[in-house]
């Protein structure tokens, strides 16, 4: 068996994990590299390998540093099996759609502002065609992925539909099982089942996000948002939450539905202005299978939607979304993109920032070159649109909602393994730092043979 590690390697996106296995290729996640706007294109046009020679793809989830490079691979050639757990396949319909509909619009604006002839990297009929490609398959239920080649899905407990994959393999007369973490998720957190742990590992291929961190107490989240909330509307101000409009999006109404059924913020109101966010949510209605006992004590078993409240208006239109920028009272706006580098966000963050009244609220990971990342940074100066603009609002950080495992939940995965059975540890999906940090960690708990790939990198099983 050989891994080519041809994306998220020693990075947070562009997810992308090829083996090859009893002549077949298999190909983990196909995601798309975000960050600077000219490396960004020029990764997502090209693959380190070629697409046609791929048999068959397996998804995680469907946050689109995992996804969204699905409809271009097909479009150079890939003709294989999409699998994924049905609630990734239903989000995916949604979100690869959304991608494509921005690809066209960011070339599109391309050609208007530069004078280029510049193509998207794909297009709204290509991720049509990828679609059909897709096969739902339920957590838990072995399914054949290639000879020798048996694979699983197991809750991830990161967004809906998440899943670890579990290959076993028969190869030369070996037996192999290989686990991929996909992205990990936390204990404790609301809506979703909490992540199963596969054991019995010859070979881990694990996330590193967060591989030299401790996250926040959850339970200190709901205390936090009610004083950001409670001090932005005391003077005045708006609350501008760039949020990945899959599972950040939910979690944080989740919240906000609590502390207005609790009284505990003010009468303010909330608006999801990401129609991407409103057709997932409305995926996650679909899929109450996957949420956990607290969910449907609090909400669904009195027949409440948790997520729709009084004070919550989703918007879909664009006229609707620019009449948010002339509200002179207080509000809370969510809209994606979640790293600020796309979509609706980028004109709230405009019109806001230069206001001392109204805060930047940063809810998740901003991968480096972001424009998220540079207002959570601290910068006083960002380019949006092309144009320099003066941020004086206020920004803040609420840390404890990651849905990504912190070092210890990722450590708890690894010590389910004997260490002398572990032969291979591979960490992915993580900066350089955190994903050494966390070798470090894996060393010194008596694992050996950890091995942080950079992009490129082949190894031999």
């Amino acid at each position: 068996m050989r891994i080519k590690f041809c994306g998220a390697a020693r990075t947070v996106t562009g997810s992308q994990h090829l083996l090859s296995i009893n002549g077949k290729n298999i190909l983990l996640e196909c995601g798309m590299y975000q960050g600077k706007r000219a490396e960004a294109r020029e990764k997502n046009q090209s693959f380190h390998f070629d697409p046609a020679r791929i048999d068959t793809l397996i998804l995680s989830h469907a946050h689109i540093d995992h996804s969204g490079n699905i409809p271009s691979l097909v479009k150079h050639g890939f003709t294989g099996d999409i699998l994924a757990t049905r609630a990734t396949v239903g989000l995916c319909h949604v979100m690869l759609r959304d991608s494509a509909y921005l690809q066209e619009k960011d070339a599109e604006w391309l050609r208007k502002k530069r004078d280029e002839e510049a193509e998207p990297l794909y297009t709204i009929e290509d991720a049509e065609i990828a679609l059909q490609q897709f096969v739902g398959v339920e957590y838990g239920r072995s399914f054949n992925v290639a000879p020798g080649v048996k694979a699983t899905f197991y809750d991830a407990g990161h967004i809906l539909g998440s899943a670890g994959v579990l290959l076993e393999i028969e190869e030369a007369g070996k037996r192999l099982r290989l686990g991929f973490s996909g992205d990990l998720g936390r204990f404790n957190m609301p809506i979703l089942r909490d992540p199963v742990l596969m054991d019995d590992l010859d070979v881990l291929i694990i996330e590193s996000t967060y591989g030299d961190k401790l996250h926040k107490d959850i339970q200190n989240i709901a205390d936090e948002l009610t004083d950001i909330v409670t001090a932005v509307h005391r003077r005045g101000g708006k609350i501008i939450i760039p949020a990945f409009a899959v599972g950040r999006t939910q979690m944080l109404v989740y919240y906000l539905h609590k502390l207005w059924q609790q009284n505990r913020i003010p009468e303010i109101p909330v608006y999801v202005d990401s129609p991407l966010a409103v057709n997932a949510t409305e995926v996650f209605r679909l899929h109450p299978e996957c949420f956990d006992r607290e969910t449907y004590r609090l909400f669904l078993q009195d027949g409440h939607d948790p997520f729709g409240f009084k004070r919550l208006t989703y918007v879909r239109e664009v006229e609707d979304s620019k009449k948010l920028n002339d509200l002179k009272t207080p509000c809370l706006i969510i809209s994606a993109s979640g790293m600020a580098e796309a979509g609706r966000v980028l004109h709230h963050l405009r019109n806001h920032i230069g206001k001392p009244e109204n805060c930047v609220l940063i809810v998740g990971f901003m991968a480096e070159h972001t424009l998220g990342r540079r207002l959570g940074d601290g910068a006083t100066e960002v380019r949006i649109f092309g144009e320099v603009c003066e941020r004086r609002c206020e920004v803040r950080k609420l840390e404890g909602l990651s849905a990504h495992a912190d070092r210890d939940q990722l450590m708890a995965l690894v010590q389910r393994q004997t260490p002398q059975k572990l032969q291979h540890i591979f960490l992915v999906h993580g900066e350089s730092e955190p994903a050494e940090s966390l070798a470090d960690t894996m060393r010194a708990a008596g694992y050996g043979n950890v091995q942080v790939p950079s992009e490129g990198q082949e190894f031999v099983i």
